[in-house]
């Protein structure tokens, strides 16, 4: 193709997949990031205990955790797009009835199970595992890409809720929340999301039909790769990579859910501590995209170890220095490291296991960052009510991550990623 086609030829649709799985990503996890505002509201208005509001945030993640392979399998095998319109539509009827919460059983159902069970179809997992079939060179870059529209709702939504909260009620934001989900975000899925590239007669990366032999060096297989999902646990890595993504549930799942009130208990005011969350949320975007182009260029288990390494050190300099120094250091070092990990994540796991059925076992993985989210939030939420203080969870969570950055960095990649294959070495390992 002549540099004059190329310039008259159109934009590749996986670029409008992508803005539009970026813009899911915004609002979902922008509103589900938002509960750590109403804690407190809650609190006062209801008498409800951190504990009682951390089992429903808690059961909500692990929830979310364990339909999100059952979840994965329909989007695997059926329609993906429907798999998302679905979820959204009653993630968004979901919040938006969060603002008639009158009794506690109302709020755990509603947020616990309802809201958290449609969030697994619309979720990051399903969506990285749909981008990874539009793009296979680029894959890394935009699974950071996807990413970082989770990152700009925890930036923008929920210092806008806290905005709201306190210039209205909590139930007026709660309604406020749900409509963005439904008024904003369905449209988006109905004229962009598209299952396949080959449904619209496109190749991957937005090739010609008639692909490159470099091209097609890129999409050989790995080793290890897999047709069913359950062949994954035959080897390694599946159970490396799960580990891992554990203790990243168990730390970004108390911090999302506890971060907040932890910064007003330090002195920060609401409108700081929302701000203090937003900055994080705001270098999420940062570490998510650098980690997804880093992790094209170089090894993804090396960068991933890395990241758990930088968050681990994020939780020593918050146990070190009290009040809002501490606060704002650990915004910075965790805003780099936080979601960073789920681009190399998604991607290596693709790399090891092939793209039939990585909904799935992407889905598994998720399941396990989800119950270590579950089991961290209840206790963070037990152990502040019986100690005062949230030292001791955060202690806990911050050294768990020095033995996930091991079982990351212990991958081995070179012989099982698709990324390092010839013809030969791949019937060579495959043999072994």
């Amino acid at each position: 193709m002549s540099s004059t086609e190329k310039a008259k030829a159109p934009l590749y649709f996986g670029w409008y997949v992508c803005a539009a799985t970026v813009f899911i990503a915004f609002v979902t996890t922008g509103a589900r990031s938002s509960f750590g505002i109403f804690i407190i509201p809650l609190e006062e208005e209801f008498g409800w205990s951190r504990f009682m509001l951390s089992s429903a945030v808690g059961t909500g993640f692990l929830v979310n955790g364990l339909t999100q392979p059952f979840v994965g399998r329909l989007f695997d095998q059926f329609s993906g797009r429907t798999v998302i319109m679905v979820g959204l539509i009653i993630a968004g009827l979901a919040t938006a009835s969060l603002s008639l919460t009158f009794n506690y059983l109302f709020l755990f159902f509603v947020f616990g199970i309802l809201l958290s069970t449609a969030m697994s179809g619309a979720s990051v997992t399903n969506t990285m595992a749909l981008l990874a079939k539009w793009f296979h060179r680029r894959r890394s870059t935009v699974l950071g890409i996807n990413v970082a529209g989770a990152s700009l709702g925890g930036l923008t939504l929920v210092p806008f809720g806290m905005f709201l909260l306190q210039a209205t009620s909590w139930r007026v934001t709660w309604a406020v929340l749900g409509l963005i989900i439904l008024v904003l975000a369905l449209p988006m899925v109905y004229f962009f999301i598209r299952n396949d590239p080959a449904d619209m007669g496109l190749q991957p990366d937005g090739d010609t039909e008639e692909p490159t032999p470099a091209n097609k060096l890129e999409r050989k297989r790995g080793p290890i790769e897999v047709e069913k999902w359950s062949e994954s646990f035959r080897s390694w890595p599946m159970w490396q990579i799960s580990a891992a993504y554990t203790v990243c549930g168990i730390t970004t799942g108390m911090i999302a859910a506890h971060f907040v009130p932890y910064a007003i208990g330090e002195g920060l005011s609401g409108t700081l501590a929302a701000l203090a969350f937003g900055v994080m949320m705001a270098l999420n975007v940062v570490g998510g995209l650098g980690a997804g182009f880093l992790g094209d260029r170089f090894g993804r288990k090396n960068l991933l170890a890395a990241v758990y390494v930088l968050r681990g050190i994020a939780f020593i300099f918050l146990l070190l220095f009290p009040g809002a120094t501490g606060v704002w250091i650990f915004a910075l070092l965790a805003g780099f490291s936080w979601i960073a990990s789920v681009p190399l994540t998604t991607s290596l796991t693709a790399d090891v296991y092939g793209l039939r059925a990585l909904a799935t076992i992407s889905g598994i993985s998720f399941l396990c960052h989800q119950v270590g989210s579950f089991v961290s939030i209840l206790a963070a939420g037990l152990l502040f009510d019986i100690t005062g203080s949230y030292t001791l969870p955060f202690a806990i969570g911050g050294a768990l991550l020095f033995p996930a950055a091991i079982a990351a960095f212990s991958v081995r990649e070179r012989k099982y990623s698709a990324r390092y294959q010839t013809p030969l070495s791949t019937a060579a390992a495959a043999g072994d």
